[in-house]
């Protein structure tokens, strides 16, 4: 049979001792170090999380600045297009003005030169045509 004497009291004490012992030694800086990794993990997760979206929102801010860019590029260019077609069509159109001008200024001189050969070329007809008819009538007047 079992006796209930001293040595249980004893045994409850170190019992007790050997809890608190195995507590304050192995059990509370193995729940520190699981404590503190689940805060670290937590930390980094939440690191993780606000880098995502980070870069979410800076990829977002790129691409709709990209976009923007190309719109007023391709308005930027579309606008020189239209500069560079107004001005080859004034460069064109002061070409052909002068081109006309000249044309008219050489027609005229032409003229004056064909009249001038041609008043040049009368009285060369009237004294040939009378150089002729001196030779084929065989007389002078």
């Amino acid at each position: 049979m079992i006796s209930l004497d001293g040595s249980l009291f004893i045994q409850i004490i170190n019992f007790l001792f050997l809890i608190w012992a195995l507590n304050v030694v192995l059990y509370k800086p193995i729940r520190n170090i699981l404590i503190q990794r689940k805060e670290k993990i937590t930390g980094l997760e939440q690191n993780i999380d606000a880098c995502n979206s980070d870069s979410k929102g800076k990829d977002d801010a790129f691409t709709s600045g990209l976009k923007e860019a190309r719109g007023k590029g391709m308005g930027e260019k579309d606008a020189l297009i239209q500069t560079a077609t107004d001005e080859e069509k004034m460069i064109i159109e002061k070409i052909n003005q002068k081109a006309q001008a000249d044309l008219a200024e050489v027609r005229e001189k032409v003229a004056k030169d064909a009249e001038s050969v041609r008043i040049s070329l009368q009285k060369e007809l009237d004294d040939i045509a009378i150089a002729i008819s001196h030779k084929i009538l065989g007389r002078a007047f």
